[in-house]
């Protein structure tokens, strides 16, 4: 693993975004005040605007259905937004994931 620069969280996205995003890999993010999955969205969508609305409705700020994240080997998407992420995730040992979930049946 490179070094991530400090400050920086690192961000891993579902391949229907990266493309969207036009990203390859992860991404680094600087991320204002204690990082949390609100806060890394935040600066994921400022960063990247086009992704505006596809991991949370543009109103209700609300997770979309079908998106899920983790870290840590946790999933993270139940749990209040401002909840502060991991130290592990912090200090850039470990990404954030987004992950598309998979429905069917």
């Amino acid at each position: 693993m490179t070094a991530v620069p400090s400050g920086k969280i690192r961000v891993i996205l579902p391949p229907h975004l990266r493309g969207l995003a036009h990203v390859k890999g992860e991404v680094l993010l600087q991320v204002a005040g204690t990082p949390s999955v609100r806060s890394v969205l935040d600066a994921l969508e400022a960063a990247y605007p086009m992704l505006r609305g596809t991991i949370r409705d543009h109103v209700t700020q609300q997770r979309r259905p079908f998106l899920r994240f983790f870290a840590c080997e946790e999933d993270l998407s139940h749990e209040s937004p401002d909840t502060p992420l991991p130290e592990a995730v912090v200090s850039g040992k470990e990404p954030l994931l987004i992950l598309g979930a998979i429905a069917g049946g």
